[in-house]
């Protein structure tokens, strides 16, 4: 007579650590493993862009790869915080020395001329919140505009860097987080939405990035040269504490 074991008595003999890696493992798309095969250095790189005042052409880019990043609980979130962290106060701060060396004229001539007045009346008026706000919120809010002003309107270099960074931080901070606690289910979704269209949204988001963090280099090495030039624009306008 043949004796049937019931399978709940069979899975609770079995340590956990046996289910865990006996359970089927979730399969991830050719676009998640974009994000990922980026990897520490490839974060660090678009965080130097996307915090400068050329920003890449995907909205919150880095905040999507520390999403992900995090979700896969491979890196350690307080690494993934730092690097972020510090690619983004690299960029800011090359940011604000471009618009620093280059005036207010230069500003005007690289915002659009409908946001100019707000944003240079918001640096006078609430120098370290008009630096703050922008840094931690999500797109569409633009960042660019308000630290060329900084710099333009001569704001303190330490008050800067300490509103950016920490500001920035606390954005990343909140991105890393989301992938910790919702780890599982964002991912989910992430293959959900690109599975049908993985092969080509790879290419374009790889084409976007690689162009987008080549262009934006240049962009602010070519600035830095012309504003550096004896017949560069000269610093005007107010001077924040």
């Amino acid at each position: 007579m043949t004796t049937t074991v019931p399978t709940s008595v069979v899975a609770s003999s079995i340590s956990p650590r046996v289910l865990a890696f006996l359970a089927p493992r979730p399969r991830h798309s050719p676009l998640f493993h974009l994000f990922l095969s980026l990897g520490i250095f490839g974060l660090f790189l678009v965080a130097i862009v996307d915090s400068s005042f050329v920003p890449l052409p995907i909205p919150g880019i880095t905040d999507i790869m520390l999403v992900l990043m995090a979700a896969r609980h491979t890196t350690n979130w307080l690494i993934l915080i730092l690097v972020s962290s510090t690619g983004s106060a690299i960029g800011g701060y090359l940011s604000y020395q471009v618009g620093q060396r280059g005036g207010m004229a230069f500003l005007e001539k690289r915002v659009p001329s409908s946001i100019f007045k707000l944003v240079r009346d918001w640096m006078e008026r609430h120098a370290i919140l008009s630096v703050a706000l922008p840094a931690i919120l999500p797109p569409p809010m633009p960042l660019s505009p308000f630290i060329l002003a900084a710099g333009a309107l001569n704001m303190s270099r330490n008050k800067f860097l300490a509103a950016f960074i920490i500001s920035r931080t606390a954005r990343h901070a909140i991105a890393v987080g989301l992938g910790l606690y919702y780890g599982r289910p964002i991912l989910r979704l992430w293959n959900r939405i690109s599975a049908q269209y993985a092969t080509p949204i790879l290419i374009v988001m790889w084409t976007l990035i690689v162009l987008g963090c080549a262009f934006a280099f240049w962009q602010i090495y070519k600035t830095s040269r012309s504003v550096a030039a004896p017949h560069g624009f000269a610093p005007e306008g107010k001077t924040m504490a």
